[in-house]
């Protein structure tokens, strides 16, 4: 396997201890650990087994120190890390939830470095030497106009240089609020619709296609936890429409009865052939993984797109209905784990897509 790029930003995740609220554990104790979409996709490519290489701009201090060795000591490449003098380091908090109480996302990253870095600061070419795919996602462009023009330099060097792209989606309305003249989605639009005439392999999930793009699949009531799943081939067939540089476009779809219960599957559209991959699959009907006591969920997102990027460049899992069920089962398995980094091996995974779903223990 050849080298796989992926840029953004990483950042500090504070969290409750046992799915406690802030004000009930502070002053106290709070879980930090790393995370960030880019940061977790590099991660969990690592974990099965990849090679990866994480790019991003890290404040000069202790937080950094403290990182760098936590993602080296996983197995990515840190070499295309640029430590600068200016900014801070990230963080963002989480109230993870239960039963019918939503997990919270609180975000506290203006001014952080990597927000502040413009793309002509990255040795791209030198970053993509030995690589063939680079992977981003909407987040990044939503922090600043520098970060976003410095993602559309990244996907525009990748493409000249020949690799593949791909790029999750990923809104957040919480981020997109660097051009006070325009609502988060009329920014969105407007900036990854730049970036994603680069793009080879879109990444999503039930909502992503809507709030950035306006094309929303007939039929679904997302709150309500209802997917009429067969309509999101109409809602690929549509990106590819508009986008048509576009090979492949992936889907997750998540039907939602409560903060720990969620049916989890996902599709691939591959516009070669015009076929719908979808999985898990029971006798050949799609049958979504149902999971019943999530740990968490945050990150799960990000596992899926890693390990479909990973299968992609995996000859024994990189036909499209094998590369779906790879990253569907990888992703499940991701909402057993506390935090956002997916650690789990590639045999893990294929066990579980080859049906051994019962969680008995292994001896």
């Amino acid at each position: 396997m050849k080298t796989i790029v992926t840029f953004g930003e990483i950042m500090g995740r504070l969290c409750p201890e046992n799915f406690q609220r802030f004000r009930q554990s502070m002053p106290g104790k709070l879980d930090i650990t790393f995370a960030g979409a880019e940061a977790n996709v590099a991660a969990s490519i690592a974990l099965l087994g990849g090679n990866v290489k994480f790019v991003t701009a890290l404040p000069d201090n202790e937080m950094t120190e403290a990182c760098l060795p936590v993602l080296k000591g996983i197995g990515i490449d840190i070499s295309g890390i640029e430590i600068v003098k200016y900014g801070r380091f990230g963080l963002y908090f989480v109230e993870r939830g239960a039963n019918q109480r939503p997990s919270k996302v609180m975000y506290d990253r203006d001014y952080s470095s990597v927000s502040m870095t413009k793309g002509e600061v990255y040795d791209w070419k030198k970053i993509y030497k030995d690589a063939n795919w680079l992977h981003t996602t909407g987040i990044t462009p939503s922090l600043s106009e520098i970060s976003a023009n410095a993602t559309e330099i990244a996907v525009r060097t990748a493409k000249e240089i020949g690799l593949t792209v791909s790029c999750d989606l990923n809104f957040r309305k919480k981020l997109w609020q660097w051009h006070k003249g325009m609502s988060a989605s009329d920014l969105a639009k407007k900036t990854m619709t730049k970036i994603l005439y680069y793009v080879d392999v879109v990444i999503a999930n039930e909502e992503d296609a809507h709030d950035v793009l306006g094309i929303s699949a007939e039929n679904s009531d997302i709150q309500g936890g209802k997917l009429d799943v067969e309509k999101y081939t109409d809602v690929a067939k549509e990106i590819v429409r508009q986008f048509p540089n576009v090979k492949k476009v992936a889907i997750t779809l998540r039907e939602s009865y409560s903060a720990t219960h969620n049916n989890w599957g996902a599709m691939l559209y591959d516009a070669n052939t015009g076929l719908s991959h979808f999985a898990p699959l029971e006798n050949g009907v799609y049958a979504p993984y149902e999971i019943k006591n999530i740990v968490d969920r945050v990150g799960g997102g990000d596992s899926f797109g890693a390990a479909l990027v990973y299968a992609l460049n995996t000859p024994k899992h990189s036909k499209p209905e094998d590369a779906i069920r790879f990253a569907i089962a990888s992703s499940c398995l991701c909402h057993s784990i506390n935090g956002d980094f997916n650690y789990v091996s590639r045999a893990e995974v294929e066990t579980l897509m080859g049906g051994s779903a019962s969680g008995r223990v292994v001896r």
